[in-house]
């Protein structure tokens, strides 16, 4: 999860603890369940919500809040989306591909960018490795870490 993001997130671990159970369960009639993980996807809606909740005035938020929001999150955001997302298209085929194959994997991620991202969290049993590579990406390294994919 990133910050900013909770429900979204909980909502996509929600899925995700649902679909390994139904992939245990349907095994044995050889129904096979996978998951498409597309990470960052560049569309229009995004890029107008981020514009649009950059004008949001946010009654009631505290003022450091909404700062750390409008002045690291959003920016930070909007770099990870230009330098990271990829086409719906992609995720499209991936998602055909996925519903074609005779036995396709569980885990389907489109990303070759984000992959190495989300394998942190498999990669340090503690979860440090991935909270502290996030955070650091989102908001000390974004300027390098696009520089060093183009």
């Amino acid at each position: 999860g990133i910050v900013f993001n909770d429900v979204y997130a909980a909502s996509k671990f929600a899925v995700e603890g649902f679909c390994e159970s139904l992939a245990v369960q349907l095994l044995q009639f050889n129904v096979f369940v996978s998951m498409v993980e597309p990470g960052p996807v560049k569309t229009d809606f995004e890029m107008k919500l981020m514009e649009e909740v950059s004008r949001s005035e946010f009654p009631g938020a505290d003022p450091a809040t909404v700062r750390y929001f409008k002045e690291v999150y959003l920016p930070a955001s909007h770099e990870i989306f230009s330098t990271l997302g990829q086409s719906p298209n992609a995720v499209a085929e991936a998602t055909v591909a996925a519903i074609g194959a005779r036995k396709p994997p569980f885990r389907i991620q489109t990303n070759v960018l984000y992959t190495p991202l989300v394998a942190l969290k498999y990669a340090d049993p503690s979860g440090d490795l991935s909270v502290r590579s996030f955070y650091h990406l989102l908001f000390n390294y974004g300027t390098v870490f696009h520089l060093s994919l183009g």
